[in-house]
């Protein structure tokens, strides 16, 4: 059994190649290829837009009798893939693209056409120029003749629209006025700026000051002078404090200010006279004595105090606090 994939083929002795039989194949024949649209193109006879790229299943043949410099034109059949009608294009080598040959305009074919015949213009005056001096002349002058032409038209056209020009006063106007505005910008920018600088200024003089501050707080700070202590009082008694007067009250001008001056100072040490203490319960004040009803004989006792030697005698009812009482009689010692 031979092998499935051989490289070596075993020919006989006795082979004789012309002996084979050629096949005979039209040379006009064509082959089934899958290519793509080469350019944009509007089919004719629906208007359908073919875009460039798009695949068709294509017809392939060789155009007959005609050849660029050796190289063989091909020529492609494909159909409209909405009215499928028939659209044909060719090979052009010698401009390395496709040209349109039926069934089909080429979409941007005007500005390509204009560009070739330009081009042609070109070539052939260059030909006649190669050898016709004169012709060289005559074209130097045609175009020097244009050129004068055209620049005279150019001033022409300047004047006459210098002519029918009108100032735009409102373009004026707001230019001014976006200036202005643009040099408002700046300034206020610069206020801005010279502000923060400002600021920042103050501030680090700010951080300064209470750096320093700081550094003499953290000093060890001299003791201040302590005040003399007070002359030894005269005073034996300790009630003395009562009637005793500062050399500063004994100035006063009226024996009123010496007495407020005492009241005060009682009051900053023992209390308020008059206020319902924790003793206030053992004095009583003695209210003063009624008018005696007829029938009632009162003896004046001694210093001029009645008695109560009367039925009616009122019994003392108020009460008041003995300190208010002390404070009054050491009052009545005093004067």
């Amino acid at each position: 059994m031979s092998e499935r994939k051989v490289l070596n083929k075993y020919y006989p002795p006795d082979f004789d190649p012309s002996k084979i039989p050629k096949l005979k194949l039209p040379k006009d024949r064509q082959y089934v290829v899958r290519l793509m649209a080469p350019f944009n193109m509007r089919c004719k006879t629906c208007g359908e837009y073919i875009y460039k790229g798009k695949k068709f299943n294509a017809r392939k043949e060789t155009v007959m009798n005609e050849l660029y410099m050796g190289l063989p034109i091909f020529r492609f059949y494909i159909k409209c893939t909405r009215c499928l009608a028939e659209i044909t294009f060719k090979t052009d080598p010698e401009n390395t693209d496709y040209s349109m040959e039926h069934g089909a305009t080429r979409n941007f074919q005007a500005e390509k056409l204009i560009e070739q015949e330009e081009t042609k213009i070109v070539r052939d005056r260059e030909e006649e120029e190669l050898n016709n001096p004169m012709k060289v002349l005559e074209n130097r002058t045609r175009d020097s003749k244009l050129e004068m032409e055209v620049l005279e038209n150019l001033q022409e056209l300047k004047e006459l629209n210098q002519r029918q020009a009108t100032p735009d006063f409102e373009g004026m106007i707001g230019q001014a006025r976006e200036l202005e505005q643009r040099e408002k910008e700046r300034e206020r920018e610069e206020d801005e700026r010279e502000t923060q600088e400002m600021l920042g200024r103050a501030l680090m003089k700010r951080l300064r000051d209470s750096d320093s501050d700081s550094d003499q707080e953290e000093k060890p700070s001299e003791a201040p002078p302590r005040e003399a202590p007070p002359p030894a009082s005269s005073v034996d008694r300790p009630t003395d404090i009562l009637t005793t007067v500062k050399p500063s009250e004994a100035q006063g001008p009226s024996v009123g200010g010496v007495k407020k001056a005492k009241v005060e100072r009682w009051e900053k040490s023992v209390g308020k006279l008059g206020g319902g203490g924790a003793l206030s319960s053992l004095v009583v004040r003695r209210k003063p004595a009624a008018a005696p009803p007829a029938g009632c004989i009162s003896k004046p006792g001694p210093k001029g105090i009645p008695t109560a030697n009367s039925v009616n005698a009122a019994p003392l009812a108020v009460h008041s606090s003995s300190l208010s009482l002390l404070g009054a009689y050491s009052d009545s010692e005093s004067e």
